[in-house]
């Protein structure tokens, strides 16, 4: 447990419960990702709010817990549904582009920055994503498409349209309420 406090630089009791609260993060991501309203062709959907919840464990805990987190998600992601055609591509498609999720923790500390961060870590997947698209996938653009547009309006589809759905959730003010209730929990 030592080891743990000089990991964190905080109280024992205190980075069990952010690792507690990451895990249950990256099982809930896990479990809602299955829920598929709306999937792509050639991968990706639309999920009911699965990148959600690992943008939580960064506006809660920080960028760092959140990117952690989010890289461990992908590689579970990975594990659970793997596509290789590279190592580089791996990097994108999994730990970076779900790691970037975590950067909604640089937004803690604003106002309205729940729904900022997780505008933020939307992004960055997208833009991990999109580089992976247009990078390893550029033979699956349409003849004389350029695979950069490509790429940005596939992840475009269906990142976007989960990222505004969510929004527009995590913005109701009953859901502000419960989020917010959950995070005293979680820091207390």
């Amino acid at each position: 447990m030592s080891q743990i406090h000089s990991v964190t630089g905080g109280s024992t009791s205190s980075a069990v419960r952010k690792l507690v609260f990451s895990a249950m993060g990256i099982a809930l991501a896990m479990v809602t990702s299955y829920i598929k309203v709306w999937e792509m062709p050639m991968g990706g959907s639309v999920t009911l709010l699965s990148m959600l919840f690992i943008c939580l464990i960064g506006y809660w805990f920080g960028a760092k817990y959140g990117i952690i987190t989010g890289a461990a998600y992908g590689l579970l992601q990975f594990v659970v549904d793997p596509y290789v055609l590279s190592i580089p591509q791996v990097l994108f498609d999994y730990p970076f582009a779900f790691g970037a999720l975590g950067l909604s923790g640089f937004f803690s500390n604003r106002k309205y920055g729940l729904q900022i961060g997780y505008a933020v870590g939307v992004l960055g997947r997208f833009v991990f994503s999109t580089l992976s698209g247009a990078i390893f996938f550029a033979a699956y653009a349409p003849e004389g498409m350029n695979p950069w547009v490509y790429s940005f309006l596939y992840q475009g589809t269906y990142l976007g349209t989960e990222g505004i759905v969510t929004l527009v959730i995590i913005s109701l003010p009953p859901v502000t309420k419960a989020l917010n209730l959950i995070h005293r929990q979680a820091s207390a």
